[in-house]
């Protein structure tokens, strides 16, 4: 199945999901209802949302509590997108200007907030305590994730080991959340929640790593944002963390000041040297590793079709271009 296909079987539930999320985007202040606005015709394939609801149908989940919780983990993801931003100096995301670039820093940290409260008064609502439980340690996680990747800025001695805790903190944690909200809903047994969990990272994880790809091949039409941002913010990511250890000497010391210095000055010669030691070929093995990982891990769910969406959905996260 492609994305639209997956989409198509939960179609009526995410249109529930879209319905909450402008329900509690409403605010009394003209300039939050402005952003949020904005970002919502940002558009994005709201892929954590999605698989709460693929997760809340495979495990038969006869409930609508999913649909809120959708759109909580859409909230706090985009949440750390806007802080993101403003601490990676981000221009552009999704083929737009990013908040900050239009609306200046604190805007974006102050509705990046405003998402975050509307999330708790949400998870207050529904009054369940694992879902709080749970929701609450990935806030927490992903904030640590982005403390280590920012601790990690400009650091070309980062090991491929620390780069993937920092991507299984900063970028699974939430598809986590997402995944295992459907089996605690569905009052699934602790081999079939952890099933989940487990799909979830290794998902997460494989998503990371494309990203990390596209980051030196792809397009900025295609991408909706500049290629060659992490290189120009100092971030170590897996293509340059491989590359330094399989590239030559000159090579070598290339990447690592433009890590530590950041910016695109030989922003083609260090794709070329990326590209040449093998460092893309490493990285899209490393993200189909971690899909298959995540597809082995739902061998203990019922088989249904919104299982098959969820391993075709991990494949997905490695064949695609944007």
């Amino acid at each position: 199945m492609n994305y639209q296909e997956i989409r198509g079987l939960v179609d009526h539930q995410f249109d529930n999901v879209n319905t909450v999320i402008l329900d509690h985007l409403d605010s009394s202040v003209p300039l939050i209802n402005e952003v949020g606005a904005y970002i919502i015709k940002s558009g994005g394939k709201r892929l954590r949302p999605l698989v709460c609801l693929l997760s809340a149908n495979a495990l038969q989940y006869k409930g609508d509590i999913h649909i809120k919780v959708a759109a909580i983990t859409e909230f706090l993801h985009t949440a750390t997108l806007l802080h993101d931003d403003v601490v990676d100096e981000s221009a552009l995301r999704r083929g737009q200007s990013t908040v900050n670039e239009v609306w200046g820093n604190a805007t974006s940290i102050l509705v990046g907030d405003y998402l975050i409260s509307k999330s708790f008064q949400m998870i207050v609502q529904i009054n369940h305590l694992r879902l709080m439980e749970i929701i609450a340690e990935a806030t927490a996680v992903i904030t640590e994730g982005e403390v280590l990747q920012l601790i990690n800025i400009h650091n070309p001695d980062t090991s491929q080991d620390h780069y993937m805790d920092i991507i299984r903190s900063k970028t699974a944690k939430m598809f986590e959340v997402a995944a295992q909200s459907g089996a605690i809903l569905a009052n699934a047994p602790q081999e079939q929640e952890q099933a989940m969990v487990d799909y979830a990272r290794h998902m997460g994880a494989a998503f990371q790593l494309i990203d990390d790809v596209l980051d030196y091949t792809g397009s900025a039409d295609a991408l909706g944002k500049n290629v060659g941002d992490d290189l120009a913010e100092g971030k170590p990511t897996l293509p340059l963390i491989y590359a330094q250890k399989h590239c030559s000497e000159n090579e070598r010391s290339m990447i690592q000041n433009a890590i530590k210095h950041g910016g695109l000055d030989n922003l083609d010669e260090i794709i070329a040297a990326v590209i040449s030691s093998g460092g893309i070929e490493y990285t899209i093995k490393a993200a189909e590793q971690e899909a298959d990982k995540a597809i082995q891990a739902l061998e203990v769910i019922p088989d249904s079709i919104y299982r098959t969406a969820m391993m075709d959905l991990a494949r997905l996260a490695v064949n695609r271009n944007t």
